[in-house]
């Protein structure tokens, strides 16, 4: 009997051996993603594709794939994908939620952290040498105990950040799409509030929303205006949520006092993006989910969706239906 053929479009931090009984499989074993024009050969006569989020999955792709019956991301979030296409092909979509909740909301408290106490300037300073004597006020930060913390997108990992916020007695306040479960307020000590009351009056503003047309620049130069000129932003969510520009204009022009990013608007970065000439951000190279366990994890659920749809059953955690 002929094995169903899959690509994978990255090497994975797991065994693979229980999808190459099942499947003749070709791993992409470079660093870098492949481009589209390669994708878009290496689609042809797949039964099964395992991508991820660098991988551009267009219309023209999913109909270039004839024989596609499933395309699995190794991501919670799948705005790379055209999931309206796969819809209209009959194709489920798979992606891995619930798994990154921890490690992303751990990398958010550490971009947190070291934003608040000026870590990564700190280490700079020492490795240069300019480490004389104690000072007074030699790098003086932000207070994190008993700090308002503001939380945009109240789902798995907003929510595991207030509880990880509830430690250093903070006052934590959120805004989301859903409005508002009491009983939930109460067991993390959260209150609603709007958009611009939390950025007015939040210390650190930190995003856990996911990206769709709504969200698309969400923070802009009226945004980062409306905020205290000691705060500090952070974003792990997408890069795209806010406009860099003004990110960059704001911290230049101490209109809020730093930041921490985890990604970035393209991914990477470009190396002549004003952004890496801050001494106020923190930039990290995407790796909110960047644990063994969790990575590891994130991989067999891809490949739990992967074999679920070439044998026609019901994606264990889908998309679309």
């Amino acid at each position: 009997m002929t094995k169903p053929k899959v690509f994978i479009t990255r090497n994975l931090p797991t065994n693979l051996s229980i999808l190459q009984q099942f499947a003749d499989v070709e791993v992409w074993l470079e660093r870098q993603p492949p481009a589209y024009e390669v994708l878009l050969s290496k689609v042809r006569g797949i039964d099964g594709l395992l991508c991820l989020l660098t991988d551009k999955i267009d219309e023209q792709l999913i109909e270039t794939a004839t024989n596609l019956r499933v395309i699995s991301q190794m991501a919670v979030g799948y705005d790379n994908i055209d999931v309206g296409a796969a819809t209209a092909r009959k194709i489920p979509v798979g992606n891995t939620p619930g798994v990154l909740t921890d490690a992303t909301a751990d990398l958010t408290w550490a971009l947190l952290m070291a934003s608040a106490r000026r870590i990564v300037e700190a280490d700079k300073f020492t490795h240069a040498l300019r480490w004389q004597t104690w000072e007074p006020d030699l790098l003086l930060g932000a207070d994190i105990t008993g700090a308002t913390l503001g939380i945009i997108g109240f789902g798995r990992i907003g929510q595991a950040v207030a509880r990880r916020a509830s430690g250093f007695d903070m006052k934590i306040i959120y805004t989301s799409t859903k409005c508002c479960d009491k009983e939930l307020e109460k067991k993390l000590n959260a209150e609603f509030v709007s958009f611009e009351t939390l950025l007015e009056e939040s210390d650190f503003v930190t995003i856990h929303t996911p990206l769709t047309n709504d969200t698309y620049h969400l923070f802009g130069k009226t945004q980062f205006e409306l905020m205290k000129r000691s705060a500090i932003f952070i974003n792990t969510a997408r890069g795209s949520i806010v406009n860099q520009e003004e990110l960059y204009n704001a911290l230049v022009n101490k209109q809020i006092a730093g930041a921490a990013i985890d990604v970035t608007d393209p991914e990477p970065i470009k190396s002549d993006s004003p952004l890496l000439s801050l001494n106020n951000l923190v930039i990290a190279p995407h790796i909110g989910s960047a644990s063994y366990k969790t990575r590891q994890k994130m991989a067999d659920m891809a490949i739990e969706n992967l074999i679920s749809g070439l044998k026609g059953e019901q994606l264990p955690y889908r998309v679309n239906v």
